[in-house]
């Protein structure tokens, strides 16, 4: 589904990616998880074409992404900022269905069917559909999100921290909403965390970041009994889960 191939990113005089190159599998949630500062929303960010690699090269399906191709090449990605990213001046619904009628992909009652459809899965109220972002909660603000990354039923999926910014409650609740939604669809998911514990739930492959490299690629249960760094043991000790001993 991805491919990076000796991918690396600069600002300045600052390396916030070192050369990287790692393939992502359909069908599977790839967590990107560290730090701040780690380049893991760089990362992302150059997977899903909104800024260039200095080096290297990206593969979606196969394709490489140039400037000439990277507008349709994200047409068949869903992506999902921390706080929504919603506009304020459209309801709901037409935040849902402004890619799809700006693309005129669907006919209007095609949209209608696929709207119902995707607030059932996400279990947004009805009501909500006619309100604007303000009028509803910061969860709901997410599902709406959600709702807009999937109305083109896009084999990817891109979550930057999608759930950083929501209480206790509501952040256990949107999880395991969701990791339903996940298992049901069956989407190549990419996840960015800096939240072990959550990238523990959602992830089948879990990939630690620091200082613009990958440390570690495995399962928690690899992270947790066969670290391969220091900083490995570090982090999850500081994320307070499965203390392990300081090596």
């Amino acid at each position: 589904m991805l491919e990076l191939v000796d991918v690396s990113k600069s600002f300045g005089t600052t390396r916030v990616l070192e050369p990287t190159s790692l393939v992502m599998q359909p069908g599977k949630t790839v967590v990107l998880i560290g730090p701040s500062g780690c380049g893991k929303s760089t990362l992302l960010r150059i997977l899903i074409g909104l800024i260039p690699s200095d080096t290297g090269k990206v593969l979606f399906g196969g394709v490489e992404m140039t400037p000439k191709n990277v507008l349709e090449l994200r047409h068949s990605m869903g992506y999902v900022l921390q706080d929504g990213g919603l506009f304020p001046h459209l309801n709901v619904r037409d935040n849902i269905t402004l890619m799809t009628r700006y693309l005129k992909r669907m006919t209007l009652p095609q949209m209608e069917e696929r709207v119902e459809e995707l607030a059932e899965l996400t279990k947004l109220p009805r009501q909500a559909l006619d309100r604007f972002p303000t009028q509803i909660s910061g969860g709901q603000r997410q599902r709406v999100a959600i709702m807009r990354a999937l109305m083109l039923d896009p084999p990817l999926l891109l979550f930057d921290e999608p759930m950083g910014a929501l209480d206790p409650l509501v952040r256990f609740d949107l999880q395991a909403d969701l990791q339903n939604i996940f298992q049901r669809l069956k989407k190549t998911v990419v996840l960015v965390t800096h939240d072990m514990g959550e990238a523990a739930f959602f992830g089948d492959d879990l990939m630690l970041m620091s200082g613009g490299r990958i440390v570690q690629r495995g399962t928690i249960d690899e992270f947790q009994m066969r670290p391969t760094d220091p900083f490995v043991t570090r982090f999850i000790n500081a994320q307070r889960i499965c203390p392990l001993a300081t090596q």
